[in-house]
């Protein structure tokens, strides 16, 4: 019976030293808000050693969630999980790197989780580092309408289309943005637009009428076979016909 008695000692052992161990890991959870008309937020916070933080919000199964983590250490990373999760991630930081973009699966409160890797937590290395995130919402494919049949989406995409625009950030020199675009019935489209280092834009285009995120400054304008596109005075894009037609 001594042996026995001593398993179980050594299992016990090891179950308090688990314990103490997530305990002594203790997450801490703070809620990200949002500006009134705003669809994006700005975080700055720093961490040390084994600390780790979620930054917590709600939203909508089909909304498009960007997320971007500038930092002064390169240990530094974050995790996005969804609603009810406590461990397996939609995205993983440390193999995918610093931005991520992408459609959420669910309704519920998603978590932003901030750490560093555990060999950075060891050394008690310290980390100061920005978190954007943004949460854009699009209409429903029914709102759109269905596209012609012989409207193809491209291999391995949501999207009838994808490729380069026009567009310019402020006072910045022209560039190229990637979009992607989803087409209903003729003339409506919702195009997926994304600038260079920066979070995602959404524009809903029903006949003549173009539409962004609700509280945001737009204006737009048919000259010719093109769109121009203006979002809050800051984000200047030019969206040819043809991506919200096709042809």
């Amino acid at each position: 019976m001594k042996p026995f008695r001593m398993l179980l000692a050594a299992v016990a052992s090891l179950f308090l030293m688990a314990f103490s161990l997530a305990h002594a890991d203790e997450i801490e959870a703070r809620a990200v808000q949002f500006a009134q008309g705003k669809s994006s937020a700005t975080i700055k916070g720093s961490l040390k050693g084994d600390q780790t933080i979620d930054y917590t919000l709600r939203a909508r199964a089909g909304q498009t969630m960007s997320v971007r983590l500038a930092t002064t250490n390169g240990a530094n990373h974050f995790n996005v999980l969804p609603p009810g999760s406590n461990d397996e991630a939609l995205f993983v930081g440390s193999s995918g790197g610093k931005e991520w973009t992408g459609a959420l699966p669910a309704d519920g409160e998603y978590k932003l989780r901030v750490h560093l890797m555990r060999s950075a937590a060891r050394r008690n290395e310290t980390a100061n580092y920005t978190l954007t995130v943004g949460i854009i919402g699009a209409a429903k494919g029914a709102d759109l309408g269905q596209a012609p049949a012989s409207d193809a989406k491209v291999k391995g995409t949501h999207y009838h289309a994808t490729g380069p625009l026009a567009c310019r950030m402020g006072n910045d020199r022209p560039s190229e943005c990637q979009f992607g675009v989803i087409r209903g019935k003729p003339g409506n489209a919702e195009v997926h637009i994304t600038p260079p280092g920066g979070l995602k834009r959404v524009l809903t285009f029903m006949g003549d009428k173009v539409t962004t995120n609700p509280g945001e400054k737009l204006k737009a304008v048919k000259q010719g076979y093109d769109w121009s596109v203006e979002v809050n005075d800051y984000e200047h894009y030019t969206i040819p016909e043809a991506v919200i037609s096709g042809g």
